[in-house]
């Protein structure tokens, strides 16, 4: 904002009565120095406004050209930044600073009632519907930071130091004057009432923006649309609200997409979340959570990388002691049409739920599994999404799907399918399918885990999965380990293996979309506790260091599992070691894309090619198949798998090859 105003002349004043306009005291009207009258009609000036110039035209869609001023509009307390056009206030503008080059047409009201944290602190029940988890928004609110903030309840100082974070951050922006950005369009809207607005963005039809900041810029601009209403929110950068969406106690985080009514209350969207038709309610929607259908309610749950499938829903409550239950879908984990959970239950990382579970399933150390439904009883498959082209081409399309483009992010996002996070659990649930093995016998039809059944077959089956996933995962670790060095002896190879840090080794954790080691979480709650960390941008900070040391960490938690998994020593590793764990690598690489590859073959089976060739021969329906969808061999993602195959068939063997030239010195 310019600080240069004048007080206007009497010229000016006789002017601007001329033209229709009113004021309390024209003395409290000020303009910048260059200022005209010509383009100020119909106004009303009350308290202090100060008014930049009016030199430019805005040139609006259909090719119409309108000068900026004002025109039939009441500014009460108002900054006017250069080159504005506000006309058709029905009611007025009030406690307002409004940029320069901004265009505010056809609106109700628009005013600042009293001091305004602007959605700051405002407490979202998220989880729990009666409370207990609630997590105060803010500006800088990233994922993980709320899902510490909502999970571990069971460290009352954390949470009390990160509510008084949140409240010094509230109270320093809280103002009796709201902002309204550059470059900013109002159109067509409602009201809009304790809401700062930032550059850049774009509100067209909406019908009420109440308690709230839009935390729009020129690199992400945020989008407001038709029918929308929004109650005690704040919407980040690069977002899109449309289409008749109402949330109520909502952050909506980078990026995100909510439209077509979707309906939300206590709820929090973090980046690239998408929500059209459907309901939310309570949930903790981590990155990547899409929900796109008019009877999914997904509630009182926490996602991430989720897909809800048409019909998902959820239930809270047993009609006891009213919507206190919660429930956990891992990251990556996908809802089938018409699937139904019961809370509580716990769903492990990329699953797949078919059907309706109704006995509290907790399979977060089987990952990669199906829960499939059969007469009221919850079936588990372990393991078995590891070979899906679907999973696959999950993994592949979020990197890819990011639409972040402010430079400052705030969720640090991990896209890795393997990581310490899933592989300990394939750990854990390897050891965990032995033992019901060892217990039951082998000769078991149907083993009891949990409240689920797992039949013979796929208990083997999750056994081999995990062992294929695990060389995997520990193979590619070695090989980006030792890529790139011409080793003379074993001994370098034992220099080079070794871990550049301790951290790592223990307990990871996903702490909504970051992947970190327990112990450095543990440490910034310690920091937390003891005040050494008490700034937002602090915590923030920490975060994206234990992003950008992911995989120096990785390589720690991963030596030592080549101990446990191969039993090999780390420290006494020689050549030949390093070629026996990638030729296991290589197998396990190219079983895995195989079994892809065999599972996207279904995909153009004739089987699927019903409905296609209409009152055709087969010949036909596959002529008519193939012009829709294509050929499966060059279909892009197969051709994609058996690249892969090479490409890694090829890095497998560069390596041992440097390890044989080791072995024959």
């Amino acid at each position: 904002m310019r600080m240069n105003y004048r007080r206007l002349t009497e010229d000016e004043i006789l002017r601007l009565k001329s033209q229709s306009c009113l004021a309390d005291d024209w003395g409290k009207v000020t303009v910048a120095e260059e200022f005209s009258t010509e383009f100020v009609h119909h106004t009303r000036f009350s308290g202090e406004v100060c008014l930049g110039v009016f030199h430019s035209e805005f040139m609006l869609p259909g090719g119409i050209r309108k000068h900026s001023g004002l025109r039939h509009v009441t500014l009460h307390n108002v900054t006017v930044g250069d080159n504005c056009c506000i006309e058709n206030i029905q009611n007025y503008i009030a406690n307002y600073e409004i940029g320069h080059d901004t265009f505010i047409e056809n609106v109700d009201i628009i005013l600042v009632d009293g001091v305004s944290k602007f959605g700051n602190g405002v407490e979202v029940s998220v989880l729990n519907e009666t409370g207990g988890r609630e997590v105060l928004i803010n500006d800088k609110l990233s994922a993980h930071q709320a899902y510490i903030l909502a999970l571990y309840r069971h460290r009352p100082e954390l949470i009390a130091r990160m509510k008084e974070i949140t409240d010094f951050y509230s109270n320093k922006h809280a103002s009796a004057v709201g902002s309204i950005g550059n470059h900013v369009m109002i159109l067509n809207t409602g009201s809009i009432k304790n809401v700062r607005i930032g550059d850049y963005c774009r509100i067209c039809g909406t019908c009420r923006l109440y308690n709230g900041s839009i935390n729009s810029n020129e690199v992400a601009p945020v989008h407001i649309g038709h029918g929308v209403i929004c109650d005690d929110f704040i919407i980040s950068t690069g977002s899109h609200v449309d289409d008749g969406a109402m949330l109520s106690r909502c952050f909506v985080g980078q990026a995100c997409k909510l439209g077509h009514n979707y309906s939300a209350s206590d709820s929090l969207f973090f980046s690239n979340c998408q929500g059209e038709n459907g309901e939310a309610c309570a949930i903790f929607a981590g990155p990547y959570t899409v929900t796109h259908h008019k009877s999914t309610l997904l509630i009182a749950g926490m996602f991430s990388f989720m897909n809800a499938g048409s019909g998902s829903n959820q239930s809270n409550h047993m009609y006891k002691l009213g919507p206190i239950h919660q429930g956990t879908l891992e990251r990556g984990a996908k809802t089938t049409s018409d699937s139904y959970i019961l809370w509580p239950a716990r769903v492990g990382a990329f699953s797949l739920v078919m059907g309706r579970h109704v006995n509290h399933s907790d399979t977060s150390n089987l990952p990669f599994s199906y829960l499939i439904e059969q007469n009221n009883t919850t079936y588990l498959v372990p393991g078995v999404n590891l070979r899906s082209v679907g999973t696959i081409r999950d993994a592949q399309k979020w990197p890819k799907r990011d639409g972040r483009t402010d430079p400052n992010k705030l969720d640090y996002i991990n896209y890795n399918l393997l990581s310490p996070y899933t592989v300990q659990k394939m750990f854990k649930g390897r050891e965990t399918l032995q033992n019901l093995r060892h217990a039951s016998g082998e000769l078991s039809d149907i083993y009891s885990f949990h409240s689920a059944k797992i039949r013979n077959s796929a208990l083997v089956k999750g056994i081999r999965f995990y062992e294929i996933a695990i060389h995997k995962f520990l193979g590619n670790s070695v090989i980006k380990r030792l890529e790139g060095i011409d080793f003379r002896s074993n001994e370098e190879i034992r220099a080079r293996l070794k871990p550049d840090t301790a951290i790592g080794s223990g307990e990871w954790v996903d702490i909504s979309g970051l992947i970190a080691p327990k112990s450095e979480i543990d440490a910034l709650i310690d920091g937390i506790e003891s005040s050494k960390v008490n700034r937002l941008k602090s915590i923030n900070a920490e975060f994206e260091k234990m992003h950008s040391n992911y995989y120096t960490y990785e390589w720690t938690w991963a030596y030592e599992k080549l101990e446990e998994f191969y039993g090999i020593k780390p420290e006494g590793m020689t050549a030949e070691d390093v070629i026996h764990i990638v030729e296991k690598w290589k197998e396990a690489v190219v079983g895995l894309d195989r079994m892809v590859y065999e599972d996207a073959k279904k995909e153009f089976s004739l089987a699927s090619m019903t409905g296609f060739g209409a009152d055709g021969s087969r010949l036909e329906k596959e002529l008519d198949f193939e012009q829709v969808r294509g050929d499966f061999e060059s279909n892009p993602f197969v051709m994609a798998v058996l690249k892969h195959i090479e490409v890694k068939t090829a890095l497998g063997d560069e390596l041992i090859g440097r390890m044989q030239r080791v072995s024959e010195n």
